[in-house]
């Protein structure tokens, strides 16, 4: 699957918003079918499994797994992830992760792998470097991501030691949607301020690393996960 940028972007505009913010939202990304393709994609897979953390333990489970574990066995690890959030930092959400070879992108062969792919091609990066201003940048990392109501990301800053991330991306797959269902993306602008955008379709949100942010957790009310493909743009060099 190919996919295309959407040839209306003024980049020149974006990168201002960019380096006066620290973030900037680009809507109507890529042409729409091949978002709507993505997105069929993402919510008709069956490998997705929930991670979470315990402190700097991570943890996966499958959706047989779960389905097959008892109501008080789901109670008790519910009640673990709150309190984790009550502590520090903490996340719960589904992933389907995308390798960062070049090699084992090109040989899965399906929408997510073809748009990690994309991503760290000569077209999108030319543009997301001419937004960022990371002219460093050499390949996009990728992962999907399914936020289920009560699903979250606390607060952290991306900042990783040897990942050499220059901006995180989440590229949102969401043409229904609330801001009162949750899933927003917060922006932590002071200890008691914060800016949000709602999840979205076919939008590409960018902020510089680090930079505060977390997900709020998704509400009962949403009609369905919160579906994105998420990353950073990295200066290193991509495996082969």
């Amino acid at each position: 699957m190919s996919f295309r940028l959407n040839p209306q972007l003024d980049a020149d505009a974006l990168h201002a918003a960019y380096a006066r913010d620290g973030r900037v939202r680009i809507a109507d990304f890529l042409n729409v079918s091949d978002a709507e393709a993505l997105r069929r994609h993402l919510t008709g897979r069956t490998d997705w499994r929930q991670v979470m953390n315990s402190g700097d333990k991570v943890f996966e489970l499958d959706r047989p797994t779960l389905a097959a574990m008892d109501a008080a066995k789901r109670d008790a690890l519910d009640d673990a992830v709150m309190a984790g959030a009550r502590a520090g930092f903490q996340y719960r959400y589904e992933t389907v992760r995308v390798a960062d070879g070049v090699a084992e992108r090109a040989a899965a062969g399906d929408p997510l792998n073809a748009f990690a792919e994309w991503m760290s091609g000569a077209e999108a990066l030319a543009f997301l470097r001419a937004v960022t201003g990371a002219a460093d940048a050499v390949f996009a990392d990728a992962q999907a991501t399914a936020y289920a109501p009560g699903d979250f990301l606390t607060a952290h800053d991306d900042g990783v030691a040897g990942k050499d991330r220059r901006a995180a991306y989440v590229f949102g797959l969401n043409p229904r949607w609330r801001p009162e269902w949750g899933g927003l993306l917060l922006f932590h602008d002071g200890a008691d301020r914060v800016a949000g955008v709602s999840p979205a379709f076919n939008t590409l949100d960018l902020l510089a690393v680090p930079q505060p942010h977390s997900v709020s957790q998704v509400t009962r009310a949403a009609p369905s996960r919160r579906y994105a493909v998420t990353g950073w743009l990295r200066a290193q060099a991509q495996p082969r």
